[in-house]
């Protein structure tokens, strides 16, 4: 059985159980195996061809954006407060930044963010230009793409909603499963198992021992 029919199998069971009153968040677990995090450890953007939600972002600029919500140097004193902090960290999805003011981000904002993984990322997210077009394509990006980290030998991400096609979820899971097996040292050995489930369902787990040549 290919996976991608496995995953058909398992959204179908998934989409059988107690339905609740909101949109339920699709969420993708990659067990991993044979797989030092603390020495290989994974830290990258993936590309999706389905945007999952609208993705609120923030930008520390030197001058106010009206493409989003700025934070510019002269406000960065009312973030001593750690309460404002927190609040910060909470209420956005993604931050971006301009490297001239990066080393005042990292110092601010760096032990909120930070731990969360949200600092802005050279890999997406440091802008050198802050013209329409240019932010217009990063917002583009960012939120047609999923963060993966690994912390520990699991590596769970929203892949998509419930109100979404089965097909529009699968083809999400599939380019993250694919872009992780070139981003593992060992491929496909180092993925022992993947699971999906919704917000308040247990995971249901596919196995991938069956399609070890099939992508």
């Amino acid at each position: 059985m290919e996976l991608k029919d496995s995953l058909k199998i398992a959204l179908e069971e998934l989409r059988k159980e107690k339905q609740r009153k909101f949109d339920q968040t699709v969420d993708l677990i990659v067990n991993l195996q044979k797989f030092d995090v603390k020495k290989n450890p994974v830290n990258t953007f993936i590309s999706v061809p389905y945007k999952i939600k609208e993705k609120k972002i923030a930008g520390f600029l030197e001058m106010k954006n009206e493409n989003f919500d700025t934070i510019t140097p002269d406000q960065f004193k009312k973030y001593s407060d750690k309460k404002e902090l927190k609040k910060i960290a909470k209420n956005y999805d993604f931050f971006i930044a301009q490297p001239s003011i990066m080393p005042k981000v990292a110092t601010t904002f760096g032990r909120a963010l930070g731990p969360l993984g949200k600092m802005p990322s050279p890999q997406l997210g440091i802008i050198l230009n802050t013209d329409n077009k240019t932010i217009s394509e990063l917002k583009e990006k960012i939120n047609y793409s999923i963060k993966i980290r690994t912390k520990d030998a699991s590596i769970k991400v929203a892949i998509g909603k419930q109100s979404m096609k089965d097909d529009e979820i699968i083809e999400n899971i599939l380019a993250v499963y694919n872009a992780l097996l070139k981003s593992l040292s060992k491929g496909k050995e180092n993925i022992k198992n993947i699971e999906i489930k919704f917000t308040m369902t247990k995971p249901k787990k596919i196995s991938i021992k069956w399609n070890l040549n099939k992508k």
